[in-house]
């Protein structure tokens, strides 16, 4: 049983961040000044600040979800874009229309609380990292 609940880790980290990552992440980095013009800026600091915060969690993030280093820690940026997205930028939407926010909240919430699992570079780190 503990083989599988490795292999269903890896493949949960690996396939939620790809997805993530082509879906939002590479548009907006290779995008970037068009992506300036329409992202949304909830908080007020400006296009530039908000995109960046985004492409860091959309992209890097993602990559080092992956990879396997810091993978709870690397998720919280990203859980926080998304409740930021459903629930201020696009708190009209119903739950129909903001059924893909919600499949990546539920994928990373669930990647934060397992862990990454025996296939992950955090094994190798020692106290506190390891479990980062």
């Amino acid at each position: 049983m503990n083989g599988l609940r490795t292999w269903v880790c890896f493949f949960l980290r690996v396939s939620s961040s790809l997805f993530l990552l082509w879906v939002h992440g590479l548009p907006k980095l290779l995008n970037y000044s068009a992506q300036l013009q329409i992202i949304e800026d909830p908080f007020h600091l400006g296009a530039n600040v908000t995109l960046m915060l985004a492409i860091f969690a959309e992209v890097l993030c993602p990559l080092l979800i992956i990879a396997g280093v810091l993978v709870r820690l690397a998720c919280l940026p990203i859980l926080c874009v998304l409740w930021v997205a459903l629930l201020v930028v696009h708190a009209q939407w119903s739950l129909d229309e903001g059924q893909f926010g919600w499949l990546l909240l539920i994928l990373f919430t669930s990647i934060f609380i397992a862990g990454p699992g025996r296939l992950a570079f955090n094994v190798r780190f020692a106290g506190a990292l390891r479990y980062a």
